[in-house]
């Protein structure tokens, strides 16, 4: 059994350890922006096929005590590279820290890179070749105040992308982020969902993926995943889980009950490119739409947005001027629907003026935010706006 840390949008860790032990692992325990836990070659591989929260997936190797940058270039230089990876794969050091007393972690990336290559050297009289665009192997050291812990990475780039997305736009939302609000929200597959400002479709995606069981790694190509590059790879193995993967798959005909629409022609022709490029064309229904105007798709269902807020909407006084329009439309348009917004802002849930079911922390990237949940229960808006009222009062 080998130990592994998973890491993963802060917020999400409890979502990422339900995925975890559903690829076989063991001694699963949750901890700040990942998963420590313990498994097989094929819950490595399982994980990074499978699960739709991680970010990426370490592979522990060694870990110890330090008091200086000698101590991390021994620990490094300790371990026998050559059995973990050929001197022919490229590599490149990745390091990051927490309260770490060292001063410089580019000097440090810089003694491990030497302490892997001198190693290297010294048990095959040649030394592997740097690549910091795109590294065969990628080892990470992790700094605590005091201890050093070395990974290598199984995952190669990051998991968030699947690979669909052709057609982008400014600040898009990380898939596995999107995947972990779907859950956070309570959506099933089957349940009516809409996203109104679906921008490049990031939500659109996952949820289609979703309702067809599809694997998220299934969409890499050959050589992708880290692991793929380490002397322990099984090519069986994986050959083995990728089939049973795609016999999972679901066939379906016709549109999914999944909507999307934005106010911006050229997003919902972004969404159409990228739904296309996965293979989901004709299966989610978009439109152009603003969402101050647009009704519901059905009578229930859940809604869920990344508005734009701050930086990305331009003004306080913009934002000051939207939040009470959306939460009029959401009174007169999407009643019994449950309505989640991720949002920086924490002024929305006054501004809009409705009274929030859920609140739940979360992180887009460095940014804190906070997922608001709204139950917009039929014949109760009134009330809503009664109770938010007598709370700023």
């Amino acid at each position: 059994m080998n130990t592994y840390f998973a890491t993963c949008p802060r917020g999400l860790e409890e979502l990422l350890a339900d995925d975890l032990t559903a690829c076989g692992g063991m001694q699963v325990r949750p901890v700040a922006g990942g998963v420590a836990a313990s498994g097989s070659l094929e819950f490595a591989y399982r994980v990074n096929l499978e699960s739709r929260i991680a970010t990426r997936l370490l592979h522990r190797i060694a870990s110890a005590d330090y008091r200086g940058e000698a101590d991390i270039y021994k620990l490094a230089y300790d371990i026998n590279w050559h059995q973990l990876f050929s001197v022919d794969r490229s590599i490149r050091v990745y390091v990051t820290a927490i309260r770490s007393p060292l001063k410089s972690l580019e000097f440090i990336t810089l003694k491990v890179k030497d302490a892997v290559c001198d190693r290297f050297r010294a048990e095959t009289s040649r030394r592997p070749s740097v690549n910091t665009k795109n590294p065969e192997v990628r080892i990470h050291l992790f700094l605590t105040d005091r201890t050093a812990t070395l990974y290598l990475d199984t995952s190669g780039e990051p998991l968030y992308l699947r690979g669909h997305k052709l057609a982008k736009v400014g600040a898009p939302l990380k898939e596995n982020l999107a995947a972990g609000i779907l859950c956070l929200s309570g959506w099933q597959p089957g349940t009516p969902l809409l996203d109104p400002m679906c921008g490049s479709g990031t939500f659109l995606l996952e949820a289609a993926q979703m309702t067809l069981n599809d694997a998220p790694g299934l969409s890499r190509e050959q050589g992708g995943f880290g692991f793929e590059h380490h002397k322990t790879f099984d090519a069986g193995l994986w050959r083995s889980l990728q089939r049973q993967a795609a016999e999972r798959r679901c066939m379906v005909e016709g549109p999914l009950a999944i909507f999307g629409s934005d106010q911006d022609v050229d997003a919902v022709s972004r969404s159409r490119q990228n739904l296309a490029h996965a293979g989901l064309d004709g299966l989610v229904v978009l439109e152009k739409s603003d969402l101050l105007h647009r009704t519901a798709p059905a009578a229930s269902g859940v809604l869920v947005a990344n508005p734009p807020y701050g930086e990305r909407l331009g003004s306080a006084s913009a934002l000051a001027a939207f939040y009470p329009l959306l939460g009029n439309a959401l009174k007169q348009h999407f009643a019994g629907w449950h309505c989640w917004f991720l949002s920086a802002d924490t002024q929305l849930p006054k501004r809009i003026r409705l009274q929030t079911s859920r609140k739940i922390p979360l992180y887009n990237g460095a940014l804190e935010c906070r997922l608001y949940g709204f139950d917009m229960v039929a014949g109760s808006a009134r009330r809503n706006v009664s109770a938010q009222d007598k709370k700023e009062s």
